[in-house]
């Protein structure tokens, strides 16, 4: 088994680097810095790190005053309450200028565990995925994840990366993170499952389970929703049977929504999802809420082995 890491805990020490390498970077929070990992950041540099409290709004419209100044500024909360209380000042003071902020939230989805459904984001790819301007990235691990944060410090606009509470496994055989591109994981020609984030893991080892039964699984992580790397998943969608999207997300507006334009307008077909159905979230550990909510390695396998039976 690959090690553990917190992917927030590689974001603080991204964040402490980049603060080292550019003085214009400063870091907002809203009383959650010890959660999010931006507490590292305003250890080492006081002056460049503001704590907003219980303000997501008000913290969300000074990034964009002080990005229109010339800051790269990252934002830090709750995925919850970055996509859902500050919504507004997102897409019309940060996204309609094309500011250089950077929105990095953490404990999205359901692995939230028991705080339950009022703190689970299984919404928040699909609110910005409608905003122009923004580019949305859900790194698989804790390299990834450093990779991406300093992709999105050099990279001019609004970003919005998407992080979890839990521990996540380091993902062998990963290529260089770049901004919009998907990768292969594990080749296949029978059946492509497509994942982000946490569900990446679980996603290879279903690979693993469905090639002991003779069925060859093609695993591409998409680590960027938007830019949504077209090229790969037309590709796959060419060259397999039919496609499992896999996310921890509402099954409406997230990854397999993206994936599913991309489909119908180029390579029609078949595809199934492994993501929250209609559902809230709930109270939970969230390994329990992972099986409630048919997000295992299991689930996936099941869902590849009806692909191919449709």
């Amino acid at each position: 088994m690959s090690e553990m890491f917190y992917t927030r805990d590689a974001y603080g020490e991204a964040l402490v680097e980049l603060g080292k390498q550019d003085p214009n970077i400063v870091v907002l929070d809203a009383d959650l810095s010890s959660s999010t990992r931006t507490k590292l950041f305003a250890k080492a540099f006081p002056g460049r790190f503001f704590n907003f409290g219980v303000a997501e709004q008000n913290m969300l419209a000074t990034s964009a005053g002080l990005a229109s100044c010339g800051k790269t500024v990252f934002v830090s909360t709750f995925a919850m309450f970055a996509t859902g209380r500050a919504w507004d000042q997102i897409r019309n003071s940060v996204c309609y200028n094309n500011f250089n902020v950077k929105i990095v939230a953490s404990h999205a989805g359901i692995t939230v565990g028991e705080d339950g459904a009022s703190h689970q984001a299984i919404e928040d790819i699909a609110i910005m995925r409608s905003i122009p301007n923004i580019k949305i990235v859900v790194p698989c691990d804790a390299p990834e994840t450093r990779d991406t944060i300093f992709t999105a410090a050099k990279t001019p606009g609004p970003f919005y990366i998407r992080l979890g509470r839990t521990k996540f496994e380091t993902i062998e055989n990963k290529k260089k993170f770049k901004l919009g591109e998907g990768y292969v994981l594990e080749d296949g020609k029978d059946v492509t499952i497509i994942a982000c984030g946490i569900m990446v893991k679980y996603a290879v080892d279903a690979a693993k389970i469905l090639k002991n039964e003779n069925i060859s699984a093609r695993v591409i992580n998409i680590h960027t929703i938007k830019p949504l790397d077209a090229e790969i998943i037309i590709k796959a969608a060419k060259e397999t049977k039919g496609m499992v999207v896999c996310e921890e997300h509402s099954v409406a507006g997230g990854l397999a929504s993206a994936a599913d334009d991309i489909i119908l307008e180029n390579s029609p077909t078949k595809l199934l999802r492994v993501g929250i159905k209609n559902r809230y979230g709930q109270s939970g550990r969230p390994e329990e809420l992972i099986k409630e909510y048919k997000l295992t390695t299991q689930d996936i396998v099941e869902t590849a082995r009806r692909v191919l039976q449709k």
